[in-house]
């Protein structure tokens, strides 16, 4: 029997009108949103829906708007994986899903999440950017060479890697990069996430995470700092608090659930981003997105054929 893996988008996902069409046509969904709105004592929902876009980019309103999209779309869909994993803050979309965490507490975790994110780079200060067409140990050693922090922050595809640190050394990084034959292209982002600034976040986070009831996940959650599943509900907690300043190990993630018997992964949140990675790790997964209302019968469809044909 096939198994199926669900995976939950990050930031770079959010778009002003996500989660509007599941919220009007299903009651679990808007149940999810009402939640969010109570949990965090605003209309985060009125944010998702109608924006403003630069309301909706700020990391601590996409944090909270992102899961609480995604956790709308899983509840609508009503179908459970056999492992699941979440790119960077859908790691906390993961752990919902699996019942490790309450998604009340994953919102406001988030919330903070992003805060602590932003207080611990100004902005300006820090920088990313995204290298293709170079190999893990090419960028690794232009990173180790470049004066200043630098660092890998996520390990994307054979295809991309994402670099993180102080704005100077990213550029001069990326430079040298291009100097090799790569290409590398800044991203729009507020901060440096998954970068070693990132500490004094991880260090205010840890407390919050400490105060959160964390159960059991009742099926496999795979983690990003590991590219592997979650021993207890105790490693889960721990993992977020490494997650913050250490890389996305993605790429590993998908090629660890495919030896694990992973025929099929069902992208559940906004965007089609971790959708195109996969393909490019594995081109023979097949994949399935659920964005809208109008996608949650051919997912059903999909994760039962595999079940079925195996």
């Amino acid at each position: 029997m096939g198994k199926v893996a669900f995976v939950f988008p990050g930031q770079g996902s959010q778009k002003v009108g996500m989660g509007q069409a599941i919220h009007e046509a299903d009651e679990a969904a808007r149940a999810v949103f009402a939640a969010a709105d109570e949990a965090l004592g605003e209309s985060l929902s009125a944010l998702c829906f109608e924006g403003p876009e630069e309301q909706l980019k700020l990391t601590a309103n996409t944090q909270p708007a992102v899961v609480t999209t995604s956790i709308a779309l899983y509840r609508a869909l009503g179908e459970a994986p056999d492992v699941t994993a979440g790119h960077s803050l859908g790691e906390y979309s993961a752990h919902v899903a699996a019942g490790t965490i309450a998604f009340e507490d994953a919102v406001r975790l988030v919330r903070r999440r992003g805060q602590y994110m932003q207080e611990a780079v100004p902005v300006g200060e820090g920088a990313m950017a995204a290298v293709m067409k170079a190999s893990r140990e090419t960028v690794e050693r232009v990173c180790a060479e470049t004066e200043g922090v630098v660092e890998a922050v996520n390990y994307n595809s054979p295809q991309q890697i994402v670099i993180a640190g102080a704005a100077g050394p990213v550029a001069a990084a990326s430079e040298a990069l291009k100097g090799e034959g790569a290409r590398a292209m800044p991203l729009p982002v507020s901060a440096p996430f998954h970068s070693s600034l990132m500490k004094p976040a991880e260090e205010c986070l840890a407390p919050d995470l400490a105060a959160v009831s964390f159960s059991e996940p009742a099926f496999p959650v795979y983690v990003n700092v590991d590219a592997a599943p979650a021993a207890s509900g105790e490693a889960a907690r721990e993992a977020l608090v490494r997650q913050v300043s250490r890389a996305v190990r993605w790429e590993e993630t998908v090629r660890h659930m495919v030896e694990a018997g992973v025929t099929l992964f069902v992208e559940v949140g906004p965007g089609k981003v971790l959708s195109g990675l996969i393909r490019r790790i594995e081109k023979g997964a097949a994949r399935v997105n659920v964005e809208g209302p109008d996608d949650l019968e051919a997912a059903r469809a999909a994760i039962a054929e595999h079940r079925a044909s195996g």
